[in-house]
């Protein structure tokens, strides 16, 4: 049977069949929410993989399109009322796509400096300077500030230069010794990005887990999980990347991730090698132990004394923490504990910031949309600063904070627990 997709791992037409079309997810989409065509929400991205099921289906520009605009944000998984798994669906119909779809030049030269470089963290810390010479000169500044002229005609260009942040040169140390009381022994994924640029949220992450009694492991490998190369359908590199990150990590009590992207990816593990023999069990007793650094903190509880933060913060809902993880409550909960801090809560909390992975390098216009309605909703709050546990989503809303005339920080949670406990200390 000849059909749109090839036999290696296509949407599952059983997921397919769950979904009922009620529209419960219109709401959520942020795609449907910009442009109302219902191929852009997720049951009519849905009705095109059934459609491409069908024999005699081809792979059409349209329906690539559309299934291209989609932000992979799984804010329709939460909405969904008939539990349908979208995720899987669209996780699969993307390498479809990267396979067996003819992209012009200027798509796939894109696309390959993108993976040529992000999940590469020894290879972004040498275009350091470079970000670091572009931000002396304002060109970060004017990027995101400025309109008209040859930024403009040049959108991806635009976006990397607002988006380009300061290196941090902070980073954990390769163990650190657990303070007080035992709780566990655990590895800390420095991630591709994280590792690059927010190398103190990191090294944050360490003081936190330590003092809260965790031994912390934060090895040099992997390089990175996979998880830029796998929500966009690049497929045998990100299922490389995973048996990678299994072998180095799985022998810890818990791998500890602090950004959002990684740990979707790390616990989607089970579907992603679902078809290999070798490390299929192995990814689904890995999964099982991967855990968000508030989530493992909150199952804990707390030991470490908190001193006062006084700060007005608002909380960014990162979409594969709140929506793919069903992350919601544990990092409130954290904050809310600290002395001082004042959590407020923005309008609109489930639609995405539009940074999505790599999503606002390829599609920069409507990205540009979404971060600047996101930026609105947080600085409307009245915080003096943001609280957002993903490095995508902290360089979309500050730079699109700034971009408005309003500049904001935005810190990890993580960061805010580490000042607070610092404080504790004395």
């Amino acid at each position: 049977m000849t059909t749109a997709f090839d036999e290696i791992r296509p949407p599952s037409a059983d997921v397919i069949a769950d979904c009922v079309h009620c529209g419960f997810c219109l709401p959520t989409c942020p795609t449907y929410s910009l442009w109302g065509e219902e191929m852009d929400s997720p049951r009519g991205r849905i009705v095109l993989m059934k459609e491409g099921l069908e024999e005699g289906s081809d792979l059409s520009r349209t329906m690539v399109t559309h299934i291209d605009r989609c932000l992979g944000c799984m804010a329709c998984v939460t909405a969904c009322p008939s539990g349908v798994r979208y995720d899987e669906l669209i996780e699969d119909a993307r390498p479809q796509i990267e396979r067996n779809f003819p992209r012009s030049w200027r798509e796939r030269l894109v696309r390959r400096l993108i993976f040529e470089t992000f999940p590469h963290p020894e290879r972004m810390r040498a275009l350091a300077p470079l970000v670091g010479a572009g931000r002396r000169l304002g060109l970060a500044s004017a990027a995101r500030t400025r309109s008209g002229g040859l930024l403009d005609r040049l959108p991806r260009v635009k976006t990397l230069l607002a988006l380009s942040p300061e290196a941090s040169p902070e980073s954990p140390p390769e163990v650190t010794p657990a303070r007080g009381p035992a709780r566990g022994r655990v590895a800390l994924l420095q991630g591709c990005v994280q590792r690059a640029f927010f190398g103190d949220v990191n090294a944050a992450t360490a003081r936190v887990l330590s003092a809260e009694g965790f031994e912390i492991h934060a090895p040099g490998e992997p390089r990175c999980c996979g998880a830029l190369q796998m929500h966009a359908g690049d497929d045998e590199p990100a299922r490389e990347l995973a048996r990678r990150t299994i072998a180095e990590l799985e022998s810890y009590d818990a791998v500890v991730v602090n950004a959002a992207g990684c740990g979707s990816a790390m616990k989607d593990y089970p579907h992603l090698l679902r078809d290999d023999p070798e490390w299929a069990d192995r990814a689904g007793a890995f999964a099982g132990r991967v855990r968000d650094v508030t989530e493992l903190l909150s199952e804990h509880g707390p030991a470490a004394p908190r001193g006062e933060v006084r700060l007005r913060v608002a909380y960014h809902d990162a979409c594969h923490l709140a929506h793919a993880q069903s992350v919601r409550m544990q990092p409130r909960e954290l904050l809310r504990a600290i002395p001082g801090v004042e959590l407020l809560e923005p309008r609109d909390w489930e639609i995405c910031c539009g940074s999505a992975g790599i999503w606002n390098l390829v599609n920069p216009e409507p990205a540009a949309d979404l971060g600047r309605r996101k930026a609105r909703n947080l600085l409307d709050t009245g915080a003096e600063a943001v609280a957002a546990g993903n490095p995508g989503c902290a360089l979309q809303i500050a730079a699109h904070a700034e971009g408005l005339g309003q500049p904001l920080p935005v810190l990890h949670p993580v960061e805010i627990l580490d000042a607070s406990i610092r404080a504790g200390a004395g």
